[in-house]
């Protein structure tokens, strides 16, 4: 065990709730999360609270990842010294305070104009380290910036989509590198965009909107491309709503919107974008070609499989995800957290770490007990952000961090290492 102090500065934030509630005072962000969520969705747009909680068809995915840590109980051991505490993991060569990561979620501008911005202080602030989203509202440069600014070489990693455009792609990963990210995250499980019954049925897609390609629009080799990006495809009937909408996506555009919008150039980002948006007949193979174009480790997301973690193993990967996308792409697959273990065994050399379904200091303990390096947090800090902007993503960080340093302590464990050796039962039938 490494050295750490008593009275930890995490659980000084339940201290500090209590102590504004002498003064009348109750957080801004819920500290549980089915009122965060609530609370959020009061707040947010239709389309922006289906876009964020939504998932692949019936959600059954969703409910499998909840399932799966409620089966999972925690037996904690007393009369143990937990006086001094240290929540501390080492993951790739860095050492990080907390053992949680922050998941990359696109468009966050429908959930606040702070957009990833605001994510990017609040972790900065934290030294939580953040994945920027392909899929991002603002450019992976900005987020360095306001990172750097809060603290600098505040660690940040970038999620890759893997673009049928390999100039694209690598132009993507030059910029990544040279905005201080240190990990390449490709995002296997996206291939294709999935049947997301609740944005089905509001008939919404923001990229359509230009919403969420900033790291499109902001890339050389993307902008050179859309002189001679096809406009022969499919056309929504033209309404006034079109109309507003051809407006939207132009004010989403660099520089001027008028400009952006007679020259054709915002529309064409969109057409351009769902074009070469991901592609679908990428191999173990390319593996080779992304590792020659690029000095970044390689952790693959989106592994549920232990052949598929063996063969990631074989082909000298650095890291896995296992993820099953927060269960927004294949409706009826298996909880993130019964793949775990399975993943872990099959790569026992590589840092792994568990996304899908973390809502509680608790699951962020039973993932660490059943082998993960670290655990990447999603859609509850997204709800932070809607609520309450950089304050708001800074509240769910802090509230995770005291939660499972007292789910930690509360069960005899001093730090990370005993959290690994911790002893969890299995439920059959966990209550409802």
């Amino acid at each position: 065990m490494t050295d750490a102090a008593p009275a930890s500065g995490t659980i000084q934030r339940q201290q500090a709730i209590y102590r504004n509630g002498m003064a009348g005072r109750r957080p801004r962000v819920p500290v549980d999360y089915a009122e965060l969520e609530n609370t959020a969705r009061s707040r947010l747009s239709p389309e922006a609270f289906a876009y964020i909680a939504g998932g692949a068809g019936r959600e059954s995915t969703m409910t499998a990842n909840r399932a799966a840590f409620e089966r999972w109980r925690i037996v904690p051991r007393v009369l143990r010294d937990v006086d001094r505490r240290d929540t501390s993991i080492e993951l790739l060569g860095r050492r990080y305070s907390q053992p949680f990561l922050l998941c990359p979620i696109g468009v966050l501008e429908m959930a606040h104009d702070e957009a990833d911005i605001g994510v990017a202080r609040a972790a900065a602030a934290r030294g939580v380290p953040m994945m920027f989203s392909n899929q991002a509202s603002r450019p992976m440069e900005a987020c360095a910036a306001a990172m750097d600014t809060v603290a600098a070489g505040a660690p940040r990693w970038f999620q890759l989509y893997w673009s049928k455009s390999d100039a694209l792609v690598e132009s993507l990963i030059g910029r990544a590198e040279a905005c201080g990210c240190e990990a390449l995250v490709v995002t296997l499980d996206t291939t294709l965009l999935g049947w997301r019954s609740r944005d089905l049925d509001l008939a919404h897609l923001p990229f359509l909107l230009g919403q969420g390609i900033a790291q499109y629009t902001s890339d050389p080799v993307f902008c050179a491309a859309l002189a001679d990006t096809a406009d022969d495809g499919p056309r929504p009937p033209v309404t006034a709503r079109t109309l507003r909408n051809v407006l939207a996506a132009a004010r989403q555009f660099p520089g001027s919107s008028l400009r952006a919008l007679t020259s054709g150039q915002a529309l064409a980002a969109v057409r351009h974008f769902i074009a070469t948006y991901s592609r679908p007949n990428i191999c173990w193979a390319d593996l080779a070609w992304l590792r020659e174009r690029t000095r970044l480790p390689i952790v693959l997301k989106g592994v549920l499989d232990a052949d598929d973690a063996r063969l990631a193993v074989a082909h000298g990967v650095d890291g896995l995800i296992v993820s099953n996308h927060g269960g927004r792409q294949v409706d009826g697959a298996r909880a993130s957290l019964d793949a775990l273990p399975e993943i872990v065994a099959a790569a026992a050399h590589l840092p792994v770490i568990l996304d899908s379904g973390i809502r509680g200091g608790a699951d962020v303990f039973k993932a660490l007990a059943l082998g993960a390096t670290a655990v990447g947090l999603g859609r509850p800090f997204a709800y932070g952000l809607a609520l309450a902007g950089e304050d708001g993503v800074g509240e769910v960080i802090d509230n995770l961090a005291a939660d499972f340093e007292l789910t930690m302590a509360l069960s005899g464990c001093r730090d990370i290492d005993e959290v690994r050796c911790a002893r969890l039962i299995y439920d059959q039938a966990p209550l409802a």
